[in-house]
């Protein structure tokens, strides 16, 4: 851990919150700021992460519902938005957050100039084009976390069926982070194995409709989650503070997050999950893939999912 890294989260809600309960608990940055409009939740909320400080890191733990906390970061993640609701596409929240993010990200830009932005909002990928217009920043500044989240319940539901670690299954979700998002059949496997030859004690490999299965209940996940417990945020706290990990440590890491695409397979104009190199400039380097039509036909039609979007909002 940087000691000198100061990582800001715009929101003390149930992500923003659990957010920085993995970035202390995980060593991940030597600051922690929190930022809230509510200043009586955003004062407790840093009080009882700073009173388990003994248990965690020696980070510096602190907050308020003045922008200024967010001076000189290195990082910034934005949770903050309106809540997503039990059955509501992540799409539908676009109009409110938007336009917080308008209000929002000049402001943030002037006190942090050479933070990298994190967007985990949702719709976090019309968010992260709108970011990017907004702050004038470049697309590798200012991303969002995109799919992470969502190939990381691929890689458990595909371990839960095959009997393996979740560290063994190499798949991705790409695309929307939302109802058009799909799984890259075609570069997943287990161990070594192609995830189509996979076999367990002799058994017979996934089929097809399995494969389909799974890929249902990855999209449907959050919904369930929301309906049972009104919001994620365990799970998209640690994938965020995953994130914030990449950039901090200079990691040259592989992940699927969002960004501002320009001709990649064709595609630009808007933001989408691919195979992305993250390191301290952020969301540096996408990276070329291999895949096959139908795979390219559906990265496709999840494009023009945002565009649509994005159109209707006036960010074009």
């Amino acid at each position: 851990m940087s000691q000198r890294s100061k990582v800001s989260i715009i929101g003390a809600g149930a992500v923003g919150t659990s957010l920085a309960y993995a970035l202390l608990i995980q060593k991940v940055a030597g600051e922690v700021a929190l930022y809230d409009l509510n200043k009586a939740k955003v004062e407790a909320e840093v009080l009882d992460l700073a009173h388990g400080s003994q248990f965690t890191s020696p980070s510096r733990v602190y907050g308020g519902d003045d922008l200024e906390v967010v001076r000189n970061s290195d990082v910034i993640v934005i949770t903050a938005g309106a809540k997503q609701k039990p059955g509501q596409a992540r799409l539908e929240l676009a109009a409110t957050n938007v336009a917080i993010l308008k209000d929002l990200m000049p402001k943030l830009v002037h006190l942090a100039p050479d933070a990298i932005y994190l967007l985990v909002t949702n719709p976090c990928d019309v968010l992260a084009y709108a970011a990017v217009k907004f702050s004038g920043l470049p697309a590798n500044r200012v991303f969002s976390s995109g799919t992470v989240l969502d190939s990381s319940r691929l890689r458990w539901q595909l371990a839960e069926r095959a009997n393996v670690s979740v560290d063994s299954v190499h798949a991705l979700i790409i695309g929307e982070h939302g109802d058009s998002e799909f799984p890259l059949w075609s570069q997943a496997s287990i161990g070594p194995v192609p995830i189509s030859q996979w076999r367990l004690n002799g058994m017979e490999p996934l089929t097809w409709a399995e494969l389909d299965e799974i890929a249902f209940e990855v999209k449907t996940a959050a919904y369930k989650v929301i309906e049972g417990k009104g919001a994620t945020n365990f799970a998209i706290g640690l994938s965020g503070a995953r994130i914030v990990q990449a950039v901090l440590r200079d990691e040259h890491a592989i992940m699927p997050v969002s960004s501002v695409l320009n001709d990649y397979l064709g595609i630009g104009g808007v933001a989408l999950s691919v195979p992305t190199l993250v390191n301290a400039q952020g969301a540096a380097r996408l990276i070329d893939l291999k895949i096959t039509d139908e795979e390219l036909a559906k990265l496709q039609a999840s494009a023009a999912t945002l565009r649509k979007s994005i159109e209707a909002l006036g960010l074009v």
